[in-house]
């Protein structure tokens, strides 16, 4: 079975992240082909609109915290986390409308992938959490940028130490999400689409094509560092901490080493 799913209808194509059965959890198959997809898209004259969600009880619970475990060495983890990053820069500089559609659970990598859409619609039992903080990690997937980008530094840092999880209000309300929808979450995104659809969509297109340019050296730089800052902070006592009180169900004691 493909862990990603493409189905295109006229200039829109949807990509659902197909591993229902760990709510979506990118794994390293699942991020080289949604990398590849994502490329075949960029490419594809035909589409203007893309619409990215999960299949099952949710979006995306982030990375594959199962699959992490067994990255030994530092080459295979630089190996996934420029995976990672390539996702997180194909998503941002994609020369197409991008929507997230939200339900359940967007968390850790699973929502900086959303932040890099264009517009994210979030169901409104939806929980979104950039909750790395938790097992004493830092956002990555691009997570830094995306939300300085929507909120700005201090306040960016502020979500990413909290790393409490937040309903679909809570993240409308600081500006994470550009809508919630009340009735039906795919009602919601055909609307958005048609009203992309009734205006002149290629100067849309250009204008995200000059701003992602323009952005796009600070992105690879945080890129960059959010990939060496990781390695360093998967050697801590506090991830190590945090990863066996995640197994464990309990609350982790952080000791700041």
């Amino acid at each position: 079975i493909k862990s990603v799913l493409v189905q295109k209808e006229g200039t829109v194509a949807t990509v659902s992240l197909n591993r229902p059965e760990v709510l979506n959890a990118l794994n390293k198959e699942m991020l080289v082909e949604l990398n590849k997809e994502l490329k075949a898209l960029s490419l594809d004259e035909e589409i203007t609109i893309i619409i990215l969600k999960g299949n099952g009880n949710g979006f995306c619970s982030g990375g594959d915290i199962k699959s992490m475990f067994n990255l030994g060495s530092e080459k295979d983890f630089y190996g996934i986390m420029d995976c990672i990053n390539e996702l997180a820069m194909s998503m941002y500089t994609m020369p197409k409308l991008t929507i997230a559609a939200v339900h359940g659970a967007a968390a850790g990598l699973g929502f900086s992938l959303a932040l890099a859409t264009d517009c994210i619609i979030a169901e409104q039992e939806s929980k979104l959490a950039m909750n790395f903080i938790g097992i004493g990690l830092i956002p990555d997937g691009g997570g830094h940028f995306f939300l300085e980008r929507r909120l700005g530094e201090l306040k960016a840092q502020e979500v990413i130490w909290e790393g409490k999880v937040m309903s679909a209000e809570q993240a409308l309300e600081i500006g994470l999400v550009d809508l919630v929808a009340k009735n039906s979450l795919e009602d919601e995104v055909q609307k958005r689409v048609k009203e992309w659809q009734a205006k002149p969509i290629q100067a849309m297109i250009r204008t995200k094509k000059i701003l992602a340019e323009t952005n796009r050296p600070k992105l690879l730089k945080m890129l960059e560092l959010e990939k060496y800052s990781q390695y360093l902070m998967r050697q801590t006592e506090d991830h190590a901490e945090g990863i066996q009180a995640f197994v464990e169900k309990r609350k982790p004691n952080f000791k700041g080493k």
